[in-house]
């Protein structure tokens, strides 16, 4: 079983900062793909930026230059820094890990940004 438990959300007024964490637990392979996603109201769920534990990242057009996303393998954490966040980014926002055959995700965290 695998757990992820996200903290970190809020509001926040445009142009300020928030940073989001995950912390995994349970049976995580040495290999695997963290990610941040993101569901608006009435929208799809999307990407908002990966890595992997090799350390290859990828984001998502909309965030790039603003967002960055780290992980620590050690303590099997990642974070999104969400900087010059602006009211578009509002979204209840998602934890991801996949390892294998497996897709587990964490019970979300609301994001707010007021303009």
């Amino acid at each position: 079983q695998v757990q992820l438990v996200e903290s970190g959300g809020g509001l926040v007024p445009a142009g300020g900062s928030l940073r989001l964490s995950c912390a995994a637990s349970g049976s995580i392979f040495s290999i695997n793909a963290m990610g941040w996603y993101r569901q608006a109201p009435g929208k799809q769920r999307e990407l908002v930026a990966s890595i992997t534990s090799f350390g290859f990242t990828n984001y998502a057009d909309s965030v790039k230059g603003r967002f960055t996303i780290s992980r620590d393998n050690t303590k099997k954490v990642v974070t999104l820094q969400m900087n010059s966040l602006k009211p578009e980014d509002t979204a209840v926002y998602y934890c991801r890990l996949a390892q294998g055959a497996g897709v587990y995700w964490g019970q979300g965290t609301q994001v707010t940004v007021s303009s």
